[in-house]
């Protein structure tokens, strides 16, 4: 079967701290992952080494049939889409163009457009902008718009270069949930445009019907990853979060009830009295 990604005995130092630790973890096609993890469990590290903005320490890293140390990065990240909260640093240039311009702007992997525009290319923008359901919003300038809002842009602008995988990295943070609910539906659709998503999270609930599995993160090493039923489960998630959880499933999603009268073992583990 063909493989999106695959990482062998993968490893990551920074100053001497070791970040990710035997990490084996492989993407097969039409697969969907979401990546769960407690803040510093290495999750922004491990989608560093995806998207090649860092080489392992040690292992074998393979994306999209090309392996590291043997392909050259900046053609690979053209096939990935990435949208992320950390896009709003570029503000300065955002906030003074219009959604048709920064849409348009992902089939650069651009902030702010610096090369010739097609008509095609402004007619791809426009039909993503109409699927996205983002048509009242032609002409607006971004500093105008509601984060809910800015985020679908984003989305659709990650969709331009018609990636072959999509990071969404916390694409719901700060958002209320009439926002995130948007965001989500958005999610749900983007499975019709043939990439393979990768969606990071500290929320289970986020886990729509169509990401398929998931992969769970704590202090650099894997706790478990596979189909999303048999690893977003009350015992895994514990282990995962350091503290004791349950979890009950509703309409294909999961939904998570932290339980009461807890204490903490020597192993950063929670359980009930």
């Amino acid at each position: 079967m063909e493989k999106i990604v695959s990482m062998k005995n993968v490893s990551f130092r920074r100053n001497k701290q070791e970040i990710l630790k035997g990490i084996d973890w492989e993407i097969a096609k039409n697969e969907h992952w979401a990546i769960l993890g407690l803040n510093g469990s290495g999750k922004t590290s491990l989608l560093n080494i995806v998207t090649g903005y860092q080489f392992p320490t040690t292992g074998d890293v393979n994306v999209l049939c090309r392996q590291f140390g043997k392909t050259y990065i900046p053609d690979l990240r053209k096939e990935i889409g990435f949208v992320s909260s950390a896009l709003e640093r570029f503000s300065e240039v955002l906030d003074y163009e219009t959604v048709e311009e920064i849409v348009v702007s992902g089939k650069f992997a651009s902030i702010g457009l610096y090369e010739e525009v097609t008509a095609e290319d402004w007619e791809k923008a426009d039909s993503l902008i109409k699927n996205f359901r983002l048509d009242y919003l032609k002409g607006k300038r971004y500093n105008l718009l509601s984060q809910g809002e800015k985020r679908r842009v984003l989305i659709a602008r990650s969709l331009m270069s018609d990636p072959k995988i999509l990071i969404l990295d916390e694409p719901c943070s700060g958002l209320d949930i009439l926002s995130r609910e948007d965001v989500l539906q958005l999610t749900k659709e983007i499975a019709n445009y043939n990439c393979h998503l990768i969606y990071v999270t500290h929320h289970i609930e986020e886990l729509v019907e169509e990401i398929s599995h998931v992969l769970l993160l704590r202090n650099g090493k894997i706790v478990a990853a596979g189909p999303k039923f048999e690893v977003v489960t009350d015992e895994l998630l514990t282990e995962t979060f350091g503290i004791s959880v349950g979890v009950h499933w509703k309409d294909s999603r999961p939904w998570l009830s932290v339980k009461k009268e807890m204490e903490r073992t020597k192993f950063g583990k929670a359980e009930t009295k």
